[in-house]
């Protein structure tokens, strides 16, 4: 018996598969420090660039626009002119390089400015190779940097699509995006259903778009790509990766006509769930971070092409380069210490994991249809119903939490133990200079001081032409990036030719959570709170700046009007000012804010004084957010009444507390 096993087991160690692309997400404070960082990660081993870009650069603006106050290189790196770009490349062969850009909106722009700094390197844009996120549907419904209408954002995509499939052959123009949707609350079955109709929408535009001839549309299909997320049921999300590879072949197949199979494989990079990272005891994130990436790596059917994993400690604030090389380390471990990729899928055969990809694929076929009922995803967004399911996922999600029905390790279970060394070290994040901001600046104004301005001039006025006429952008785009026109000038041109838009927000559809535990009681105080004011507890829920992680603003509004109170959200992307005066206008009670973007101490601070300006001094202003302890100490220096962050988890328990600060602070009828 060992006789005849032996040459199976040696001809078995000798074939191993490639290891997935290694990457870090990473960038912030500039382009100088980003570079640094990323060459200082591609000598310890990490084989692909992945690009954090800063909120101002994802939303189209110049890190001099009022709304970029606070936001400058926060949570990635400032890209405002191909200057910029330039030195974020420095030092990396781009022809050797596979770049993954999140970049959605502006990704147009984004990847203009890329081959303008490869021409500069000397490198042809052919040889090119990485991605672009580039799925604005998903933003509609999640991550919120979202700048025009669906109209012209489609016609957007559809120009990049269209462009890199001749331009740039070995480009992925989009990443079809399902991450953010289990961020933001998403089931297996509508992350599976949500991203394929995303992808079918898009892919529709560009076959409708007449920039593709019939016969390549299968080429277009093959440069699809997609990014997914894995969370810690890590069975489940194994089940789904296989579904994804079914469905997107059966799509490929019955409604593009893709005959070629490698055309219709589904090509998905991974980071995985960042959502369910928690801020008490972090050290147990690395647990969970190791079995999420199984997820998507053990089955070979289904194996991820570039993974990218947070680090322990983001749910406290923005990780160090020691903090990127541990999760860089983890995946290497797998990747180069393991036997994984030395065996065929070892889940094939398995009946329980098959059944469960039939359920899926059963549900989501399902969804889809629904979607398809609607018009499709653009429909199926603009009408809010997307958004409402998401909200409504993510309010069931809190409350398993909240309840102990869903366990989640030193939140609701196991909570005693010791105090983390790592967690209380000192420097255990890094916190971003507040000079930064000012530097980028100065470097932006004097990049326009030194420019040609004719030579932007012009290229502006081409690309006015090329968006008006209806012709594709990408060329008038890399003309403007070579002319100097900065990140803003590019944005702004823009809008002014296809507006701006407001996505749904989903609360006021969402239905109540009435059944969750200890709310009959908060109704209860909220009304007798009520009764005493004479009107019912009005709260504001505001979201300055350019932060568009709304899960948690629509997390408590959802829950303080489910409790009684009115609630006045108007969605993301406001200014201080906008949010004084709305409070001023609605007559509240109480402002809640909600900051992820690591901007919470000049927004706040901007806020607070404005609200004395306007004689609202006396209406408590709560705020949540990922705030570092000696930050939460500034902002309730500042006047703030009190500061959440993510350990705060019991919703319930924060809306009993602000009826506790309302009544506590307008003792009389207002």
């Amino acid at each position: 018996m060992a006789d005849r096993l032996a040459p199976a087991t040696e001809q078995t160690a000798v074939r191993r598969d490639k290891p997935w692309l290694i990457r870090t997400y990473s960038g912030y404070a500039s382009a100088k420090e980003s570079n640094a960082l990323y060459r200082k990660n591609l000598e310890r081993g990490q084989t692909g660039l992945s690009i954090a870009f800063d909120l101002p650069t994802q939303t189209g603006y110049d890190s001099d626009h009022v709304l970029a106050r606070g936001e400058v290189g926060k949570v990635g790196v400032p890209i405002c002119h191909l200057g910029d770009m330039r030195q974020l490349l420095d030092g990396i062969p781009l022809d050797r390089m596979n770049t993954s850009m999140t970049i959605n909106a502006p990704a147009a722009w984004l990847m203009a400015l890329y081959i303008a700094a490869a021409e500069c390197q000397g490198v042809a844009r052919e040889t090119l190779s990485g991605t672009t996120q580039n799925d604005i549907i998903k933003e509609y419904l999640s991550r919120g940097t979202y700048v025009f209408p669906p109209a012209p954002s489609m016609r957007l995509i559809t120009d990049v699509i269209a462009f890199t499939y001749r331009e740039v052959p070995k480009w992925n123009p989009i990443n079809v995006c399902s991450y953010h949707l289990q961020e933001a609350g998403a089931t297996p079955v509508q992350e599976l259903a949500y991203a394929l109709a995303n992808a079918i929408a898009v892919l529709d535009a560009v076959r409708d778009s007449g920039q593709v001839p019939p016969e390549e549309m299968p080429t277009v299909v093959g440069r699809i790509s997609f990014f997914v997320n894995a969370g810690v049921r890590f069975i489940t999300e194994i089940c789904k990766m296989r579904a994804f590879t079914e469905l997107w072949d059966e799509i490929a197949r019955t409604r593009y006509g893709v005959e070629d199979e490698k055309l219709r494989r589904f090509r998905y990079g991974v980071q995985v769930n960042s959502l369910g990272l928690t801020e008490q005891q972090p050290e147990n994130n690395v647990y969970r971070i190791l079995l999420e990436m199984l997820a998507v790596v053990l089955s070979r059917g289904a194996r991820a092409r570039a993974v990218q994993l947070p680090a322990w400690n983001e749910a406290l604030g923005l990780p160090r380069p020691w903090d990127q090389q541990w999760s860089l380390r983890l995946q290497q471990i797998v990747a180069y210490e393991t036997d994984l990729l030395e065996y065929d899928d070892i889940f094939s055969g398995s009946r329980a994991v098959a059944e469960k990809v039939e359920q899926l694929k059963y549900e989501a076929r399902s969804e889809l249809e629904r979607i398809g009922e609607i018009g499709g995803a653009v429909k199926a967004v603009e009408s809010g119903y997307m958004k409402q399911r998401l909200v409504e996922s993510n309010a069931r999600r809190l409350a398993a939490i909240e309840a102990g029905e869903q366990i989640v390790v030193g939140v609701n279970k196991f909570v005693g133990g010791e105090e983390s060394p790592l967690a209380t070290a000192a420097g255990n994040i890094i916190t971003v200079d507040p000079r930064a901001e000012t530097q980028q600046i100065e470097r932006l104004t004097a990049w326009r001081g030194e420019r040609d301005q004719a030579k932007a001039d012009a290229a502006l006025a081409e690309l006015v032409a090329a968006a008006k006429e209806g012709r594709n952008i990408m060329e008038p785009s890399i003309a403007c990036a070579h002319a100097g026109v900065t990140t803003g000038e590019w944005g702004g041109t823009l809008r002014e030719i296809f507006g701006e838009f407001r996505a749904p927000t989903g609360v006021g559809q969402a239905v109540a959570t009435g059944d969750v535990q200890g709310l009959a009681s908060l109704r209860e105080n909220a009304q007798a709170l009520t009764d005493r004011l004479g009107r019912r507890i009005k709260m504001l829920v505001g979201k300055p700046g350019l932060d568009g992680h709304s899960n948690g603003a629509e997390q408590i509004a959802v829950r303080a009007r489910d409790a009684g109170f009115e609630v006045v959200y108007e969605g993301i992307r406001l200014t201080p000012a906008q949010i004084v005066q709305a409070a001023l206008e609605e007559g509240v009670h109480v402002v809640g804010l909600s900051i992820l973007s690591g901007s919470h101490v000049p927004l706040v601070t901007e806020i607070m004084q404005r609200m004395r300006d306007a004689d609202l001094a006396d209406v408590p202003v709560v705020v949540g957010g990922i705030i570092p302890p000696e930050d939460a100490e500034t902002l309730r220096a500042a006047g703030v009444a009190r500061v959440y962050t993510p350990k705060d988890f019991d919703l319930n328990t924060i809306i009993g507390e602000i009826v506790e600060i309302v009544g506590g602070s307008v003792p009389e009828a207002a």
